[in-house]
C-alpha cells in the first residue's frame, strides 16, 4: 500500500472501482485484480479508522482527567 495514501484518496479510489463494476466498464480480466485492491483499500481504511478512534478516545479520555485550569 502506498504510504502517502490518505483516508479520502481510499475511499475515492473505491468508489471509482464499484462504479466500474456497477456499470460492467471493467472486462473478466481486470474484475480480480479490482477485487483484490478494493479489498486492500478498504482493509487501508477500517485501519486508518481504528487508528483514529483510538487517538481521539486517548484525547478525549486525557482531558477528562486534566485538572481545570486556574482562572
Amino acid at each position: 500500500m502506498n504510504k502517502n495514501l490518505t483516508y479520502t484518496a481510499a475511499i475515492a479510489e473505491l468508489e471509482t472501482i464499484v462504479s466500474e463494476i456497477e456499470n460492467a466498464s471493467i472486462g473478466v480480466d481486470e474484475l480480480s485484480d479490482k477485487v483484490k485492491r478494493a479489498a486492500s483499500l478498504i482493509r487501508f481504511c477500517r485501519e486508518k479508522l481504528t487508528a483514529t478512534e483510538k487517538d481521539v478516545n486517548a484525547i478525549l479520555k486525557n482531558l477528562d482527567t486534566e485538572p481545570p485550569a486556574a482562572e
